[in-house]
């Protein structure tokens, strides 16, 4: 068996070299379905701080008429933390909200006179609420919508934020949805042409494969270099798919940090490249190894 396996992988070895063109075109059409792969997978990453940043600025915030008690608005608070959608709630005080006014409109003497002409505090205590994702601000303002809470709620900021929510929550689905399906293009583009490559080289073999035929080998000694060949090309692609996005990502890192606060996309990459060129091994050999599989299988069924 050993020498069955060391034979297979010589051949599989030398018919890589020997077809030295067709398999360099294969490795770099494998190597574009790879870039979109780990493309995806760093988007990912990128998608999820762009959320995480959003979801701070993104909220449902619940007013409360003046004549509210504190203690009830604490009760309320304390019921709506108990609902699965809920991550985190703020409590704000209208002393607390009169004294965040006044430090945000520090040196604007107008504004600050003309809150301290009212006489009394004309801020209304405020719930802030924020969900794990932004789908599911929807389901947290169906609860606010209570018969209970209305007679303490003055207005709620959801309306206001839906269609930011809803447009965000759209493009994060309509983006998933389209790198997923250009992976899944490329992977059947790429293992297409690793295909067509293996049966060209089952071709310039014919004379030896019907020589090991002829001569009692078995089908596996047959199909074992083609699967190795292809193997090879992910292999090789997915290496060189690490290396190459390495310079893009450092370059992107910071410019990336401008935008979206907290992240570090160098980090998550360079921390993670073992795993990445893993998974893009596996991905890549994937392809190569069923492509092979599937052009040998045709040959010997005829």
């Amino acid at each position: 068996m050993i020498t069955t396996l060391s034979r297979i992988i010589h051949f599989g070895l030398k018919s890589f070299w020997r077809n030295g063109l067709l398999s360099t075109a294969t490795v770099l059409v494998m190597l574009l379905a790879l870039f979109v792969s780990l493309g995806l997978v760093i988007f990912t990453e990128v998608r999820d701080n762009a959320i995480v940043s959003l979801q701070d600025k993104i909220d449902i915030v619940v007013y409360f008429k003046t004549n509210t008690a504190e203690d009830q608005i604490l009760s309320i608070k304390e019921s709506l933390e108990s609902l699965p959608e809920v991550q985190e709630i703020a409590y704000v005080s209208k002393e607390k909200a009169l004294e965040d006014f006044k430090v945000k409109h520090a040196g604007e003497q107008s504004v600050i006179g003309a809150v301290d002409t009212v006489g009394n505090n004309p801020f209304e205590a405020s719930l802030n609420i924020r969900a794990f994702s932004p789908d599911q601000y929807a389901a947290i303002d169906e609860s606010l919508n209570n018969s209970v809470f209305d007679q303490y709620i003055s207005k709620k900021s959801f309306d206001e934020n839906q269609v930011a929510i809803d447009r965000l929550v759209a493009i994060i689905d309509y983006v998933n949805r389209g790198g997923l399906a250009l992976t899944i293009i490329m992977a059947v583009i790429a293992g297409l042409i690793v295909f067509n490559t293996i049966r060209l080289a089952i071709y310039s073999s014919r004379d030896e494969i019907s020589i090991m035929r002829a001569v009692g080998a078995s089908n596996a000694l047959v199909r074992g270099p083609f699967i190795v060949d292809g193997i090879l090309v992910g292999v090789i692609a997915a290496v060189l798919s690490i290396l190459f996005v390495m310079p893009v990502v450092s370059f992107l890192s910071p410019h990336l940090a401008k935008f979206i606060p907290g992240s570090n996309l160098s980090s998550y990459y360079y921390s993670n490249v073992f795993t990445l060129l893993l998974w893009q091994m596996l991905f890549g050999a994937g392809i190569g190894v069923f492509s092979g599989y599937m052009a040998i299988r045709r040959y010997l069924k005829n």
